[in-house]
């Protein structure tokens, strides 16, 4: 289910809307959209809208510029709530609904995991990859609980995965190596960079729409294998560029 609504939904997406098969695309967005119900996740209720969101943002501008809108418009719409809502213009409800959503969950809580990281693995015995089900198969691990559990159980704060930056850097190897262990994450990915070279820049962007979200939510073993990044640099390197030259 990772695999596909992550990667291969959007992948077809990204293909409709490169082909201007508009009806198929909006098919693809509710398939998406079908997920929620299965998973009850925010990320498949909000895919198909965010995936939408980028389309029209490429639109409008160039894929650089609508990659940093993506992230400004709705932080910048979150704190027009919060002053409409000190000038007693909004109720709490609605302001919240939204700013506890994007403003928080989605931006300041990933950030947040680094902070909650740090403070836990300064004082206790650090992972060595371990949280990794196949390393964790060869050596002993000073954790039996996923790494979401643990930091429940010490800080109270729910349960909620960490990027790449918290988990194979400074839960794995501390945080003096983990800038070391950060620029080999981002050696991988500069790979898939490679393998979507000849290919659209919006192409690009929205295939990996929905993935770039998981990046800065779980680690990166995870986005590779079970949300299915992998794949998407597989089907970068193997789509035929000439599909865009008959479409243009």
């Amino acid at each position: 289910m990772g695999i596909t609504s992550n990667v291969l939904l959007p992948f077809a997406f990204a293909c409709f809307v490169a082909q201007k098969s508009w009806w198929r695309a909006i098919s693809t967005l509710l398939l998406l959209l079908l997920f929620y119900p299965i998973t009850l996740t925010k990320l498949a209720l909000f895919a198909p809208a965010w995936l939408l969101f980028l389309g029209l943002g490429s639109i409008f501008f160039e894929p650089r510029t609508a990659v940093v809108l993506s992230l400004l418009l709705p932080i910048l719409l979150g704190v027009i709530l919060a002053m409409l809502f000190d000038a007693n213009a909004i109720t709490y409800q609605q302001f919240i609904s939204y700013f506890g959503l994007i403003n928080f969950r989605m931006i300041a809580l990933p950030s947040s995991a680094l902070d909650y990281y740090n403070d836990f693995f300064a004082t206790h015995e650090l992972t060595y990859f371990c949280q990794i089900n196949l390393v964790k198969s060869f050596v002993d691990c000073p954790y039996r609980e996923p790494l979401a559990v643990v930091m429940q159980n010490a800080y109270q704060i729910g349960y909620f995965n960490a990027s790449l930056f918290a988990t194979e850097g400074i839960a794995s190897v501390g945080m003096n190596m983990a800038p070391v262990a950060a620029l080999a994450c981002g050696l991988i990915i500069s790979l898939g960079n490679c393998l979507s070279s000849g290919l659209p820049s919006r192409f690009v962007l929205l295939s990996a729409g929905v993935l770039a979200q998981t990046f800065i939510n779980v680690p990166l073993t995870i986005s590779f294998v079970t949300n299915g990044a992998a794949l998407l640099f597989l089907l970068w390197y193997i789509t035929p560029r000439t599909l865009f030259e008959r479409v243009s």
